[in-house]
Protein backbone atom coordinates (compact mmCIF):
# COMPACT_ATOMS: atom_id res chain seq x y z
CA UNK A 1 0.00 0.00 0.00
CA UNK A 2 1.31 3.44 -0.94
CA UNK A 3 1.82 5.78 1.99
CA UNK A 4 -0.25 8.96 1.87
CA UNK A 5 1.68 12.15 1.16
CA UNK A 6 0.64 13.83 4.41
CA UNK A 7 2.20 10.96 6.38
CA UNK A 8 5.23 10.54 4.13
CA UNK A 9 6.05 14.25 4.22
CA UNK A 10 5.39 14.85 7.90
CA UNK A 11 8.29 16.95 9.34
CA UNK A 12 10.93 15.04 11.31
CA UNK A 13 13.06 18.05 12.31
CA UNK A 14 12.30 21.50 13.74
CA UNK A 15 13.40 23.30 10.57
CA UNK A 16 10.92 21.32 8.47
CA UNK A 17 7.90 22.75 10.32
CA UNK A 18 6.23 25.37 8.10
CA UNK A 19 4.57 28.57 9.25
CA UNK A 20 4.90 28.06 13.03
CA UNK A 21 8.28 29.65 13.74
CA UNK A 22 7.00 31.39 16.88
CA UNK A 23 6.20 28.00 18.46
CA UNK A 24 9.28 26.18 17.17
CA UNK A 25 11.73 28.80 18.46
CA UNK A 26 10.17 28.75 21.93
CA UNK A 27 10.34 24.97 22.18
CA UNK A 28 13.89 24.84 20.81
CA UNK A 29 15.06 27.32 23.42
CA UNK A 30 13.36 25.27 26.14
CA UNK A 31 15.23 22.15 24.98
CA UNK A 32 18.60 23.94 24.81
CA UNK A 33 18.23 25.52 28.23
CA UNK A 34 16.81 22.41 29.90
CA UNK A 35 13.60 24.24 30.86
CA UNK A 36 11.03 21.85 29.39
CA UNK A 37 7.62 22.21 31.02
CA UNK A 38 5.51 19.40 32.36
CA UNK A 39 2.32 20.34 30.46
CA UNK A 40 1.73 22.04 27.11
CA UNK A 41 -1.42 23.04 25.26
CA UNK A 42 -1.23 23.31 21.46
CA UNK A 43 -4.28 25.13 20.05
CA UNK A 44 -5.09 26.09 16.48
CA UNK A 45 -6.91 25.17 13.26
CA UNK A 46 -6.73 21.66 11.84
CA UNK A 47 -3.74 20.64 9.77
CA UNK A 48 -1.40 23.35 11.06
CA UNK A 49 1.14 21.02 12.75
CA UNK A 50 -0.03 20.58 16.36
CA UNK A 51 0.40 16.80 16.57
CA UNK A 52 3.57 16.92 14.44
CA UNK A 53 5.14 19.48 16.77
CA UNK A 54 4.10 17.41 19.78
CA UNK A 55 5.93 14.40 18.34
CA UNK A 56 8.99 16.51 17.64
CA UNK A 57 8.98 17.65 21.25
CA UNK A 58 8.70 14.03 22.41
CA UNK A 59 11.65 13.11 20.18
CA UNK A 60 13.70 16.06 21.42
CA UNK A 61 13.29 15.34 25.15
CA UNK A 62 14.27 11.68 24.63
CA UNK A 63 16.93 12.18 21.93
CA UNK A 64 20.33 10.66 22.72
CA UNK A 65 22.37 13.34 20.94
CA UNK A 66 24.92 14.93 23.28
CA UNK A 67 24.53 18.41 21.80
CA UNK A 68 21.25 19.88 23.09
CA UNK A 69 21.03 22.24 20.13
CA UNK A 70 20.87 19.33 17.66
CA UNK A 71 17.95 17.58 19.35
CA UNK A 72 16.09 15.86 17.84
CA UNK A 73 18.87 14.48 15.69
CA UNK A 74 16.60 12.07 13.78
CA UNK A 75 19.43 9.50 13.71
CA UNK A 76 19.59 7.94 17.18
CA UNK A 77 17.65 4.81 18.10
CA UNK A 78 14.96 6.71 20.00
CA UNK A 79 14.32 9.23 17.19
CA UNK A 80 14.02 6.42 14.66
CA UNK A 81 11.67 4.54 16.99
CA UNK A 82 9.40 7.60 17.26
CA UNK A 83 9.40 8.01 13.47
CA UNK A 84 8.39 4.37 13.03
CA UNK A 85 5.71 4.49 15.72
CA UNK A 86 7.30 1.94 18.06
CA UNK A 87 8.62 4.14 20.85
CA UNK A 88 6.93 2.76 23.98
CA UNK A 89 7.25 5.94 26.02
CA UNK A 90 5.25 8.03 23.54
CA UNK A 91 1.57 7.47 24.29
CA UNK A 92 -0.94 9.11 21.95
CA UNK A 93 -4.53 9.24 23.20
CA UNK A 94 -7.53 10.18 21.07
CA UNK A 95 -9.77 12.09 23.46
CA UNK A 96 -12.68 11.84 21.01
CA UNK A 97 -12.93 8.09 21.68
CA UNK A 98 -11.61 8.09 25.27
CA UNK A 99 -13.83 10.70 26.85
CA UNK A 100 -14.88 9.08 30.12
CA UNK A 101 -13.51 9.52 33.62
CA UNK A 102 -12.56 5.82 33.65
CA UNK A 103 -10.14 6.40 30.77
CA UNK A 104 -8.42 9.19 32.71
CA UNK A 105 -8.28 7.06 35.86
CA UNK A 106 -6.57 4.33 33.86
CA UNK A 107 -4.05 6.89 32.63
CA UNK A 108 -3.39 8.07 36.21
CA UNK A 109 -2.71 4.52 37.35
CA UNK A 110 -0.14 3.88 34.62
CA UNK A 111 1.63 7.23 34.68
CA UNK A 112 3.57 6.44 37.84
CA UNK A 113 5.49 3.64 36.12
CA UNK A 114 8.97 4.68 35.01
CA UNK A 115 9.71 5.08 31.26
CA UNK A 116 10.49 1.84 29.47
CA UNK A 117 13.07 3.19 27.01
CA UNK A 118 13.65 6.91 27.15
CA UNK A 119 14.11 9.61 29.75
CA UNK A 120 10.55 10.91 29.66
CA UNK A 121 7.15 9.35 29.20
CA UNK A 122 5.23 11.73 26.90
CA UNK A 123 1.43 11.73 26.72
CA UNK A 124 -0.12 13.41 23.65
CA UNK A 125 -3.88 13.87 24.13
CA UNK A 126 -5.40 14.87 20.78
CA UNK A 127 -8.73 16.75 20.55
CA UNK A 128 -8.62 17.16 24.32
CA UNK A 129 -11.73 19.38 24.30
CA UNK A 130 -13.79 16.20 23.77
CA UNK A 131 -13.13 15.01 27.32
CA UNK A 132 -16.11 15.08 29.67
CA UNK A 133 -16.25 17.46 32.63
CA UNK A 134 -15.64 14.59 35.03
CA UNK A 135 -12.64 13.46 32.98
CA UNK A 136 -11.14 16.96 33.09
CA UNK A 137 -11.63 17.10 36.84
CA UNK A 138 -9.95 13.71 37.23
CA UNK A 139 -7.01 14.92 35.14
CA UNK A 140 -6.42 18.17 37.05
CA UNK A 141 -4.26 16.96 39.92
CA UNK A 142 -2.09 14.77 37.72
CA UNK A 143 -1.75 17.59 35.19
CA UNK A 144 -0.65 20.03 37.90
CA UNK A 145 1.83 17.74 39.64
CA UNK A 146 2.78 14.87 37.32
CA UNK A 147 5.72 12.56 38.08
CA UNK A 148 9.11 13.97 37.12
CA UNK A 149 9.34 11.55 34.21
CA UNK A 150 5.99 12.55 32.62
CA UNK A 151 5.16 15.32 30.13
CA UNK A 152 1.63 16.12 28.92
CA UNK A 153 0.95 17.68 25.51
CA UNK A 154 -2.71 18.56 24.91
CA UNK A 155 -3.85 19.40 21.37
CA UNK A 156 -7.16 21.00 20.43
CA UNK A 157 -8.92 22.87 17.64
CA UNK A 158 -11.49 24.39 20.05
CA UNK A 159 -9.59 25.96 22.89
CA UNK A 160 -12.70 27.78 24.17
CA UNK A 161 -14.06 24.42 25.34
CA UNK A 162 -11.10 23.78 27.64
CA UNK A 163 -11.83 24.57 31.32
CA UNK A 164 -9.90 27.51 32.75
CA UNK A 165 -8.53 25.23 35.46
CA UNK A 166 -6.80 23.15 32.77
CA UNK A 167 -5.57 26.18 30.81
CA UNK A 168 -3.90 27.61 33.90
CA UNK A 169 -1.83 24.45 34.36
CA UNK A 170 -0.39 24.39 30.81
CA UNK A 171 2.03 26.38 28.70
CA UNK A 172 -0.20 27.50 25.85
CA UNK A 173 0.99 27.80 22.24
CA UNK A 174 -1.25 29.13 19.47
CA UNK A 175 -0.80 27.64 16.00
CA UNK A 176 -1.70 29.89 13.07
CA UNK A 177 -3.09 29.26 9.63
CA UNK A 178 -0.26 28.89 7.14
CA UNK A 179 0.03 31.60 4.43
CA UNK A 180 -0.79 30.60 0.86
CA UNK A 181 2.68 31.18 -0.58
CA UNK A 182 4.38 29.13 2.16
CA UNK A 183 2.05 26.25 1.34
CA UNK A 184 2.85 26.67 -2.37
CA UNK A 185 6.61 26.52 -1.72
CA UNK A 186 6.18 23.33 0.31
CA UNK A 187 4.02 21.77 -2.41
CA UNK A 188 6.66 22.66 -5.01
CA UNK A 189 9.21 20.79 -2.90
CA UNK A 190 6.98 17.70 -2.80
CA UNK A 191 6.32 17.90 -6.54
CA UNK A 192 10.07 18.01 -7.23
CA UNK A 193 10.92 15.12 -4.89
CA UNK A 194 8.05 12.95 -6.13
CA UNK A 195 8.89 13.64 -9.81
CA UNK A 196 5.43 15.07 -10.50
CA UNK A 197 4.43 17.58 -13.18
CA UNK A 198 2.40 20.49 -11.87
CA UNK A 199 1.72 24.07 -12.94
CA UNK A 200 2.25 26.82 -10.41
CA UNK A 201 -1.30 28.12 -10.97
CA UNK A 202 -2.66 24.72 -9.97
CA UNK A 203 -0.54 24.68 -6.81
CA UNK A 204 -1.80 28.15 -5.88
CA UNK A 205 -5.37 26.93 -6.30
CA UNK A 206 -4.65 23.93 -4.07
CA UNK A 207 -3.13 26.20 -1.42
CA UNK A 208 -6.15 28.49 -1.44
CA UNK A 209 -8.52 25.53 -1.21
CA UNK A 210 -6.65 24.35 1.88
CA UNK A 211 -7.52 27.62 3.75
CA UNK A 212 -4.33 27.61 5.80
CA UNK A 213 -4.15 23.85 6.48
CA UNK A 214 -0.94 22.24 5.27
CA UNK A 215 -2.32 18.74 5.75
CA UNK A 216 -5.34 19.55 3.57
CA UNK A 217 -3.08 21.00 0.88
CA UNK A 218 -0.81 17.95 0.80
CA UNK A 219 -3.83 15.62 0.72
CA UNK A 220 -5.30 17.54 -2.24
CA UNK A 221 -1.97 17.31 -4.06
CA UNK A 222 -1.94 13.56 -3.38
CA UNK A 223 -5.45 13.30 -4.81
CA UNK A 224 -4.51 15.20 -7.98
CA UNK A 225 -1.29 13.21 -8.39
CA UNK A 226 -3.40 10.04 -8.55
CA UNK A 227 -4.82 11.14 -11.90
CA UNK A 228 -1.47 10.32 -13.53
CA UNK A 229 -1.58 13.45 -15.69
CA UNK A 230 0.15 16.79 -15.43
CA UNK A 231 -1.53 18.82 -12.70
CA UNK A 232 -2.90 21.83 -14.58
CA UNK A 233 -5.37 24.47 -13.50
CA UNK A 234 -8.06 22.74 -15.58
CA UNK A 235 -7.39 19.35 -13.96
CA UNK A 236 -7.45 20.95 -10.51
CA UNK A 237 -10.76 22.69 -11.22
CA UNK A 238 -12.28 19.46 -12.51
CA UNK A 239 -11.18 17.31 -9.56
CA UNK A 240 -11.80 19.89 -6.84
CA UNK A 241 -15.18 20.97 -8.23
CA UNK A 242 -14.29 24.64 -8.67
CA UNK A 243 -15.30 26.94 -11.49
CA UNK A 244 -12.95 29.06 -13.61
CA UNK A 245 -12.18 32.42 -12.02
CA UNK A 246 -13.87 34.03 -15.02
CA UNK A 247 -17.23 32.73 -13.79
CA UNK A 248 -16.94 34.67 -10.51
CA UNK A 249 -15.88 37.82 -12.39
CA UNK A 250 -18.88 37.62 -14.73
CA UNK A 251 -21.30 36.98 -11.86
CA UNK A 252 -20.02 40.03 -9.96
CA UNK A 253 -20.41 42.13 -13.11
CA UNK A 254 -24.01 40.93 -13.39
CA UNK A 255 -24.65 41.97 -9.77
CA UNK A 256 -23.19 45.44 -10.35
CA UNK A 257 -25.22 45.87 -13.56
CA UNK A 258 -28.33 44.39 -11.86
CA UNK A 259 -28.67 41.94 -14.75
CA UNK A 260 -30.56 38.95 -13.36
CA UNK A 261 -30.58 37.00 -16.63
CA UNK A 262 -26.81 37.25 -17.06
CA UNK A 263 -26.24 36.31 -13.42
CA UNK A 264 -28.41 33.20 -13.65
CA UNK A 265 -26.63 32.22 -16.84
CA UNK A 266 -23.24 32.47 -15.06
CA UNK A 267 -24.45 30.30 -12.19
CA UNK A 268 -25.94 27.61 -14.42
CA UNK A 269 -22.90 27.48 -16.70
CA UNK A 270 -20.63 26.96 -13.69
CA UNK A 271 -22.85 24.23 -12.23
CA UNK A 272 -23.25 22.52 -15.62
CA UNK A 273 -19.46 22.10 -15.69
CA UNK A 274 -19.73 20.05 -12.48
CA UNK A 275 -18.85 22.84 -10.05
CA UNK A 276 -20.05 22.30 -6.49
CA UNK A 277 -22.61 25.04 -5.65
CA UNK A 278 -21.19 25.72 -2.20
CA UNK A 279 -17.67 25.81 -3.60
CA UNK A 280 -18.75 28.30 -6.26
CA UNK A 281 -20.33 30.46 -3.53
CA UNK A 282 -16.98 30.44 -1.71
CA UNK A 283 -15.23 31.54 -4.90
CA UNK A 284 -17.67 34.44 -5.27
CA UNK A 285 -17.12 35.39 -1.62
CA UNK A 286 -13.35 35.31 -2.13
CA UNK A 287 -13.67 37.51 -5.23
CA UNK A 288 -15.97 40.00 -3.46
CA UNK A 289 -13.61 40.08 -0.48
CA UNK A 290 -10.70 40.94 -2.78
CA UNK A 291 -12.76 43.79 -4.23
CA UNK A 292 -13.48 45.02 -0.70
CA UNK A 293 -9.79 44.90 0.22
CA UNK A 294 -8.84 46.91 -2.85
CA UNK A 295 -11.66 49.41 -2.28
CA UNK A 296 -10.43 49.83 1.31
CA UNK A 297 -6.85 50.56 0.19
CA UNK A 298 -5.42 47.13 1.07
CA UNK A 299 -4.53 45.87 -2.40
CA UNK A 300 -1.24 44.46 -1.10
CA UNK A 301 -3.22 41.83 0.80
CA UNK A 302 -4.77 40.48 -2.41
CA UNK A 303 -2.91 37.52 -3.88
CA UNK A 304 -3.73 37.60 -7.61
CA UNK A 305 -2.11 37.95 -11.02
CA UNK A 306 -1.46 41.38 -12.52
CA UNK A 307 -4.34 40.96 -14.98
CA UNK A 308 -6.76 39.89 -12.26
CA UNK A 309 -5.66 42.78 -10.03
CA UNK A 310 -6.52 45.20 -12.82
CA UNK A 311 -9.99 43.70 -13.19
CA UNK A 312 -10.54 43.73 -9.44
CA UNK A 313 -9.51 47.38 -9.28
CA UNK A 314 -11.97 48.26 -12.05
CA UNK A 315 -14.80 46.50 -10.23
CA UNK A 316 -13.82 48.16 -6.93
CA UNK A 317 -14.18 51.61 -8.53
CA UNK A 318 -17.64 50.82 -9.93
CA UNK A 319 -19.10 48.86 -7.01
CA UNK A 320 -21.16 50.85 -4.48
CA UNK A 321 -19.74 50.10 -1.01
CA UNK A 322 -23.10 49.28 0.58
CA UNK A 323 -24.08 47.09 -2.37
CA UNK A 324 -20.72 45.28 -2.15
CA UNK A 325 -21.11 44.55 1.56
CA UNK A 326 -24.65 43.26 1.05
CA UNK A 327 -23.58 40.96 -1.80
CA UNK A 328 -20.66 39.68 0.29
CA UNK A 329 -22.99 38.88 3.20
CA UNK A 330 -25.57 37.14 1.00
CA UNK A 331 -23.11 34.86 -0.79
CA UNK A 332 -21.28 34.11 2.45
CA UNK A 333 -24.60 32.90 3.89
CA UNK A 334 -25.08 30.71 0.80
CA UNK A 335 -21.57 29.29 1.20
CA UNK A 336 -22.05 28.43 4.87
CA UNK A 337 -25.61 27.11 4.67
CA UNK A 338 -25.54 23.46 5.75
CA UNK A 339 -28.81 22.41 4.12
CA UNK A 340 -28.98 23.27 0.44
CA UNK A 341 -32.38 21.64 -0.18
CA UNK A 342 -33.41 19.54 -3.12
CA UNK A 343 -32.34 22.19 -5.67
CA UNK A 344 -28.56 22.77 -5.38
CA UNK A 345 -28.58 26.05 -7.31
CA UNK A 346 -31.38 27.63 -5.26
CA UNK A 347 -29.17 29.23 -2.59
CA UNK A 348 -27.00 30.85 -5.23
CA UNK A 349 -30.05 32.07 -7.15
CA UNK A 350 -31.63 33.54 -4.02
CA UNK A 351 -28.38 35.29 -3.09
CA UNK A 352 -28.12 36.68 -6.61
CA UNK A 353 -31.73 37.90 -6.61
CA UNK A 354 -31.42 39.65 -3.24
CA UNK A 355 -28.08 41.20 -4.19
CA UNK A 356 -29.54 42.60 -7.40
CA UNK A 357 -32.64 43.97 -5.64
CA UNK A 358 -30.59 45.68 -2.92
CA UNK A 359 -31.16 49.44 -2.88
CA UNK A 360 -28.78 51.58 -0.88
CA UNK A 361 -30.08 54.85 0.58
CA UNK A 362 -27.68 57.81 0.11
CA UNK A 363 -26.55 59.49 3.32
CA UNK A 364 -29.00 62.16 4.46
CA UNK A 365 -31.91 60.82 2.41
CA UNK A 366 -34.93 59.00 3.76
CA UNK A 367 -35.91 55.65 2.28
CA UNK A 368 -38.97 55.56 0.05
CA UNK A 369 -42.06 55.62 2.31
CA UNK A 370 -44.81 56.04 -0.27
CA UNK A 371 -48.08 55.27 1.59
CA UNK A 372 -50.61 52.75 0.36
CA UNK A 373 -54.36 53.22 1.00
CA UNK A 374 -55.67 51.17 3.91
CA UNK A 375 -59.04 49.62 4.55
CA UNK A 376 -60.88 51.01 7.60
CA UNK A 377 -61.77 48.32 10.14
CA UNK A 378 -65.48 47.90 10.98
CA UNK A 379 -66.54 46.87 14.47
CA UNK A 380 -67.86 43.31 14.67
CA UNK A 381 -68.82 40.97 17.53
CA UNK A 382 -65.88 39.25 19.17
CA UNK A 383 -65.28 35.48 19.09
CA UNK A 384 -63.81 33.54 21.99
CA UNK A 385 -60.48 32.83 20.28
CA UNK A 386 -57.44 34.97 19.49
CA UNK A 387 -57.14 36.26 15.96
CA UNK A 388 -54.99 36.50 12.86
CA UNK A 389 -53.18 39.74 12.22
CA UNK A 390 -54.96 41.58 9.41
CA UNK A 391 -53.02 42.10 6.20
CA UNK A 392 -51.12 45.31 6.81
CA UNK A 393 -50.94 48.24 4.46
CA UNK A 394 -49.32 51.53 5.29
CA UNK A 395 -51.60 54.57 5.75
CA UNK A 396 -51.07 58.17 4.70
CA UNK A 397 -50.81 60.09 7.98
CA UNK A 398 -52.66 63.07 6.47
CA UNK A 399 -55.56 61.34 4.71
CA UNK A 400 -55.90 57.86 6.19
CA UNK A 401 -56.05 56.49 9.75
CA UNK A 402 -53.05 54.64 11.17
CA UNK A 403 -53.51 51.10 12.49
CA UNK A 404 -52.13 49.32 15.52
CA UNK A 405 -52.37 45.60 14.89
CA UNK A 406 -52.87 42.49 16.96
CA UNK A 407 -49.88 40.06 16.97
CA UNK A 408 -50.29 37.20 14.52
CA UNK A 409 -51.47 33.78 15.68
CA UNK A 410 -51.20 31.55 12.57
CA UNK A 411 -53.13 28.60 14.01
CA UNK A 412 -56.28 30.37 15.17
CA UNK A 413 -59.37 31.95 13.60
CA UNK A 414 -59.52 35.54 12.38
CA UNK A 415 -61.97 38.12 13.69
CA UNK A 416 -62.68 41.73 12.62
CA UNK A 417 -61.08 44.51 14.61
CA UNK A 418 -62.79 47.08 16.83
CA UNK A 419 -62.39 50.76 15.87
CA UNK A 420 -61.67 52.95 18.88
CA UNK A 421 -60.63 56.61 18.67
CA UNK A 422 -57.50 57.59 20.57
CA UNK A 423 -55.18 60.54 20.82
CA UNK A 424 -52.06 60.33 18.69
CA UNK A 425 -48.89 59.27 20.51
CA UNK A 426 -46.74 62.19 21.61
CA UNK A 427 -43.62 62.99 19.58
CA UNK A 428 -40.16 62.70 21.01
CA UNK A 429 -37.77 65.61 21.29
CA UNK A 430 -37.51 67.34 17.96
CA UNK A 431 -40.70 65.78 16.64
CA UNK A 432 -38.72 63.33 14.49
CA UNK A 433 -40.17 60.02 15.62
CA UNK A 434 -43.25 59.07 17.63
CA UNK A 435 -44.61 55.76 18.78
CA UNK A 436 -47.29 56.09 16.10
CA UNK A 437 -44.63 56.36 13.37
CA UNK A 438 -42.76 53.35 14.77
CA UNK A 439 -45.93 51.26 14.79
CA UNK A 440 -46.83 52.34 11.27
CA UNK A 441 -43.42 51.19 10.02
CA UNK A 442 -43.06 48.12 12.28
CA UNK A 443 -43.79 45.57 9.55
CA UNK A 444 -41.31 47.31 7.24
CA UNK A 445 -38.66 47.13 9.97
CA UNK A 446 -39.29 43.40 10.42
CA UNK A 447 -39.08 42.88 6.65
CA UNK A 448 -35.59 44.41 6.61
CA UNK A 449 -34.58 42.24 9.59
CA UNK A 450 -35.87 39.13 7.82
CA UNK A 451 -33.51 39.72 4.91
CA UNK A 452 -30.56 39.81 7.28
CA UNK A 453 -31.55 37.07 9.74
CA UNK A 454 -34.93 35.30 9.62
CA UNK A 455 -34.44 34.00 13.18
CA UNK A 456 -34.35 37.57 14.52
CA UNK A 457 -37.53 38.43 12.61
CA UNK A 458 -39.22 35.40 14.17
CA UNK A 459 -38.32 36.73 17.63
CA UNK A 460 -39.75 40.15 16.73
CA UNK A 461 -43.00 38.42 15.78
CA UNK A 462 -43.20 37.33 19.44
CA UNK A 463 -43.15 40.92 20.71
CA UNK A 464 -46.22 41.59 22.90
CA UNK A 465 -45.89 45.35 23.32
CA UNK A 466 -43.83 48.16 21.85
CA UNK A 467 -43.18 51.31 23.89
CA UNK A 468 -41.09 54.35 23.05
CA UNK A 469 -40.11 56.34 26.14
CA UNK A 470 -37.15 58.63 26.79
CA UNK A 471 -35.95 57.89 23.23
CA UNK A 472 -35.56 54.17 24.09
CA UNK A 473 -37.53 51.50 22.24
CA UNK A 474 -38.83 48.95 24.77
CA UNK A 475 -39.85 45.52 23.45
CA UNK A 476 -41.93 43.37 25.81
CA UNK A 477 -42.07 39.58 25.57
CA UNK A 478 -44.38 37.05 27.19
CA UNK A 479 -41.59 35.01 28.81
CA UNK A 480 -38.01 35.33 29.99
CA UNK A 481 -36.91 32.59 27.57
CA UNK A 482 -37.95 34.55 24.47
CA UNK A 483 -36.66 37.82 25.94
CA UNK A 484 -33.20 36.34 26.60
CA UNK A 485 -32.99 34.96 23.05
CA UNK A 486 -33.78 38.37 21.58
CA UNK A 487 -31.56 40.29 24.01
CA UNK A 488 -28.23 39.47 22.32
CA UNK A 489 -25.78 41.84 20.68
CA UNK A 490 -26.33 40.41 17.18
CA UNK A 491 -30.14 40.52 17.33
CA UNK A 492 -30.22 44.04 18.78
CA UNK A 493 -27.68 45.35 16.24
CA UNK A 494 -29.64 43.88 13.31
CA UNK A 495 -32.89 45.44 14.60
CA UNK A 496 -31.26 48.83 15.17
CA UNK A 497 -29.82 48.79 11.65
CA UNK A 498 -33.27 48.06 10.23
CA UNK A 499 -34.79 50.91 12.25
CA UNK A 500 -32.02 53.20 11.07
CA UNK A 501 -32.70 52.27 7.44
CA UNK A 502 -36.46 52.81 7.73
CA UNK A 503 -36.74 55.75 10.16
CA UNK A 504 -33.28 57.31 9.75
CA UNK A 505 -32.70 57.37 13.52
CA UNK A 506 -30.50 55.34 15.82
CA UNK A 507 -32.40 54.36 18.94
CA UNK A 508 -31.38 52.11 21.86
CA UNK A 509 -33.46 48.95 22.34
CA UNK A 510 -34.43 47.41 25.68
CA UNK A 511 -35.99 43.93 26.00
CA UNK A 512 -38.23 43.23 28.99
CA UNK A 513 -40.77 40.66 30.11
CA UNK A 514 -44.34 41.95 29.65
CA UNK A 515 -46.07 42.92 32.89
CA UNK A 516 -49.29 44.37 31.42
CA UNK A 517 -52.27 42.50 30.16
CA UNK A 518 -52.26 44.08 26.70
CA UNK A 519 -51.57 41.60 23.93
CA UNK A 520 -51.16 43.99 21.00
CA UNK A 521 -48.17 46.07 20.03
CA UNK A 522 -49.55 49.26 21.65
CA UNK A 523 -48.85 49.35 25.37
CA UNK A 524 -48.68 53.12 25.87
CA UNK A 525 -52.19 53.50 27.32
CA UNK A 526 -53.23 55.50 30.38
CA UNK A 527 -55.45 52.64 31.54
CA UNK A 528 -54.41 49.26 30.04
CA UNK A 529 -57.19 47.57 32.05
CA UNK A 530 -59.88 49.95 30.84
CA UNK A 531 -62.14 49.87 27.79
CA UNK A 532 -59.36 50.49 25.26
CA UNK A 533 -57.04 47.88 26.77
CA UNK A 534 -59.86 45.33 26.91
CA UNK A 535 -60.73 45.96 23.27
CA UNK A 536 -57.09 45.44 22.28
CA UNK A 537 -57.00 42.20 24.25
CA UNK A 538 -60.02 41.02 22.26
CA UNK A 539 -58.34 41.61 18.92
CA UNK A 540 -59.32 45.20 18.27
CA UNK A 541 -57.41 47.97 16.52
CA UNK A 542 -56.85 51.62 17.39
CA UNK A 543 -57.73 54.13 14.67
CA UNK A 544 -56.06 57.51 15.15
CA UNK A 545 -58.01 60.40 13.68
CA UNK A 546 -57.05 64.07 13.43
Amino acid sequence: MTQAFYRKWRPHLWEEVVGQEHVVHTLQNAIRSGRVGHAYLFAGPRGTGKTTTARLLAKAVNCQAEDLQSRPCDHCAFCIAVNEGRFLDLIEIDAASNTSVDDVRDLREKINFRPTQGTYKVYIIDEVHMLSTAAFNALLKTLEEPPEHAIFILATTEVHKIPATVLSRCQRHEFRRIPVMEIVRYLQKIVKEENLLADDDALVMIARQATGSMRDAVSLLDQLASTGDRITIEVAQSVLGTAPSESAVELVNAIMDRNMALGLDCIHKALDMGTDPRQFARQVVDHLRNILLIASGNARQVDATRDMLARLSDQAERFDRGHLLEALRLFNNAATEKHSGWQPALLLELALGEAIQYHSVPAGEVADQTPVPVEVAVAQPHTAKSHHRTARQEPDPETEPALVEQAQSPTEESAPAVSIPADPAPAVAGGAVTLQVILQRWDDIKAIVKKTRPATQALLNSVKTVTYKDQVLVLSFASEVVRSKMDTADNLDITRQAIRQILQVDMPIQCVVATTRGGGLHADLDDPDGMVGTALDLGGQIVHRD
